[in-house]
């Protein structure tokens, strides 16, 4: 665990906290929340068309913890982690870390050169595909050490150092770090992300369908690598995925979401073991 991270570290204290967070695209009509949800199996709005992405989204994520968000396509779960990192503007809402301004300034308010700082310094994010969080003609070298002068670490010898560690803790030899992620398998190319996305040691790591399209050799190793890392550094993670199999892997807490909404929060196990809405038990049997 790094040293900003143990001062952070207050397990009765949430690390993040998210408020009535939304996303609607299109021209909302004022009506669209109302209209939408897994009640009417829809979140378009049958008035304006509308397309409710999240609507009424609250949580917290706690120092050390890893939050599972599970869902079928469509359901809104990958919209609301890349609201997280800023990717996506969201409608309505708030979002607070307790590393910035000690939480009591919500992030959707500040200017974007703030948000810049805050993604860079604070976050860290892997994406399902590659190219979105990879500058694939970039050596493995460059994109962790893009991210590192983001967070303001400027000593050439420092950086090529903490890639060397990074790749190396990440299964990547260290004869292939001047090599263009390009050229890399699948599994490859989401460790060097996994390496880039915590090369300035983040208090918070989002991770989006990481192992969709991944062999299943390959999605375990980059299971293991995640665990690895949660045990060893103590990173706060949220975990978004499709498959329940991996959040009963990862998570020690999930919330199931269906057409834009929460249905359903608690601990992993429980979730997995005693489904309380229609839409979870359904999930979990088609794993079983």
């Amino acid at each position: 665990m790094s040293l900003l991270q143990q001062q952070l570290y207050n397990p009765s204290s949430p690390l993040l906290q998210v408020r009535e967070l939304e996303r609607i695209y299109g021209r909302p009509c004022g009506e669209c929340l109302e209209w939408t949800g897994p009640q009417y199996e829809r979140n378009i709005c049958p008035r304006c068309h509308s397309i409710v992405a999240c609507g009424h989204i609250s949580f917290d994520v706690f120092p050390g913890e890893i939050l599972g968000i599970v869902g079928e396509s469509g359901s809104g779960k990958s919209t609301l982690i890349k609201s997280l990192y800023f990717d996506e503007t969201p409608t309505a809402g708030t979002i607070q870390l307790s590393c910035y301004e000690d939480g009591n300034t919500d992030l959707l308010n500040i200017s974007s050169q703030k948000k810049r700082w805050v993604r860079n310094h604070l976050m860290g994010m892997v994406y399902q595909h590659a190219h979105q969080g990879l500058r694939l003609d970039f050596s493995c070298g460059g994109n962790i050490a893009e991210k590192l002068l983001t967070a303001d670490h400027y000593h050439v010898g420092r950086i090529r150092e903490r890639a060397s560690d990074l790749l190396l803790r990440t299964e990547i030899p260290l004869d292939r770090m001047d090599d263009l992620p390009k050229h890399f398998s699948g599994g490859m190319q989401q460790r060097v992300q996994i390496s880039k996305a915590m090369a300035n040691n983040p208090p918070l790591l989002l991770l989006d369908e990481v192992t969709t399209g991944l062999d299943v050799s390959v999605q375990a190793r980059v299971l293991d690598l995640i665990r690895q890392i949660q045990r060893e550094l103590g990173v706060t993670m949220v975990v978004v995925s499709h498959d329940f199999a991996i959040i009963r892997m990862l998570t020690t807490r999930t919330m199931v979401m269906k057409n834009g909404r929460i249905v359903e929060k608690g601990l992993t196990d429980q979730i997995l073991e005693d489904p309380q809405h229609e839409y979870s038990q359904l999930l979990i049997n088609s794993m079983i």
